[in-house]
């Protein structure tokens, strides 16, 4: 099997880096640090939240990495309480403040909201990348129907859907309605918090490939379909470890392997606040 080197998941008009940068729970210098680490070792899609509190770290680390603005791909996303009409747009103008640019390239819904009207969230959204605030737009955490509905309620084009995504979680309907959709499939967690870096299957996988087993996590993402992963470290060895995945391709064999570690009670983000899932 050919190596697949590709970079970028096309999306609604959007190129998307496969490989990008989670930020979640880094904060301050350890997090600006992270991010100039990330982009120097390759890195061109960093991952932010207005919830993780880090948005201004994240622009520092944009700021001191010598990386062209225009090379770097900076996704956001709105939190729950800043989903109505009369918030959202404020909530993004501060976020754009904190990092220090002039627009992000892709805009998310953090979670859906039951308390806000879709539509008004959404029209809210379509209405700041008309602005020029965001290139592109999307959500996160949306089960299929909802993300339909959201599809459905949006002026512009929604470009990914963000969700949980290891080989301990199916994600096959997310990711079906995602590609009937022309979106990509935004992989958080891709690590499976770190939880499945010992499975057996795994490290035999990376052993035959001389790879570690978060390395065959991640090229077993990447290498689906309209799949982007975003992993997190805070440790320069794993940023740089994570990164190094374009030099070898698994197999159909071990593709399936892979795929068949997937368990019902995979899930491991699932806040009281989440919708009914998939």
């Amino acid at each position: 099997m050919a190596i697949n080197q590709r970079s970028v998941v096309e999306a609604n008009g959007a190129a998307i880096p496969v490989l990008g940068f989670g930020t979640w729970q880094l904060e301050g210098d350890v997090c600006a640090e992270a991010v100039q680490t990330a982009l120097a070792c390759g890195y061109r899609h960093i991952d932010t939240a207005q919830v993780y509190d880090n948005e201004e770290a994240v622009g520092q680390g944009l700021a001191g990495s010598g990386v062209a603005r225009d090379e770097i791909f900076v996704t956001t996303k709105v939190w729950m309480d800043q989903m109505e009409e009369a918030r959202l747009q404020g909530s993004v103008e501060l976020s754009l403040k904190k990092l220090g640019l002039d627009h992000v390239d892709l805009l998310l819904i953090h979670w859906p909201n039951p308390d806000v009207p879709l539509k008004e969230t959404m029209a809210a959204l379509s209405e700041v990348k008309r602005f020029g605030m965001a290139r592109h737009i999307g959500v996160s955490n949306f089960p299929v129907a909802t993300m339909e509905e959201a599809i459905a309620l949006a002026s512009e084009p929604l470009v990914t859907n963000q969700v949980e995504y290891h080989p301990g979680l199916d994600q096959t309907p997310v990711l079906e309605a995602c590609r009937r959709n022309g979106m990509a499939l935004t992989a958080y967690s891709p690590l499976g918090r770190g939880d499945l870096l010992s499975d057996p299957v795994l490290v035999e996988i990376a052993e035959d490939h001389g790879k570690t087993a978060a390395q065959v996590m991640l090229r077993w993402l990447i290498q689906q379909e309209g799949v982007a992963a975003i992993p997190r470290s805070g440790n320069p060895a794993h940023i740089k470890s994570n990164f190094d995945v374009f030099d070898f391709s698994l197999g159909e064999e071990d593709m399936d392997r892979i795929f068949a570690l997937a368990e019902p009670g995979g899930r491991m983000v699932d806040p009281e606040w989440a919708p009914h899932w998939d």
